[in-house]
């Protein structure tokens, strides 16, 4: 299959519009207009869908109502959208994961907010007051309580 190199949000947005079900031209341009308040031409929608049924990643059914064509995703398109999507995710939690602290009490990865705590001369991250409490009772050997 010919590589598809998608360089642009409309692009994206198109792929993942289609990963939700099958959609025509002008459902497609509502959408990323609505959603994303990206005005999207003809010019830039079916030049584009075009491109991506010759290398068959999506799939061109033919309606008989005002010659409308709806496209969906192509068994192999499906799994390419979902690999784009797996490396999205990756790239988003590259970006994400120096910004989380780690929990000193329960492990959980917090992002915004969360608590922190002075005990025994260090200033440790914790989730919740509640986890706080318990690493102190811990480290007193009380019971654990969260």
């Amino acid at each position: 299959m010919e590589q598809l190199k998608v360089t642009n949000l409309l692009k994206l947005y198109t792929l993942l519009l289609l990963y939700e079900g099958p959609k025509h031209g002008y459902e497609l341009m509502k959408y990323m207009e609505d959603k994303i308040g990206l005005k999207a031409s003809p010019g830039h929608i079916y030049p584009f869908l075009k491109k991506l049924v010759e290398i068959g990643l999506i799939e061109l059914e033919e309606i008989a109502e005002r010659d409308k064509k709806t496209y969906k995703l192509s068994e192999s398109g499906r799994k390419w959208v979902e690999r784009m999507i797996d490396r999205i995710g990756d790239l988003i939690d590259i970006a994400v994961e120096p910004k989380l602290t780690v929990c000193a009490n329960c492990g959980c990865k917090v992002y915004e907010g969360g608590y922190r705590e002075e005990i025994e001369g260090q200033t440790l991250a914790f989730c919740c007051e509640h986890c706080a409490h318990s690493y102190k009772m811990e480290l007193e050997g009380g019971p654990h309580s969260h």
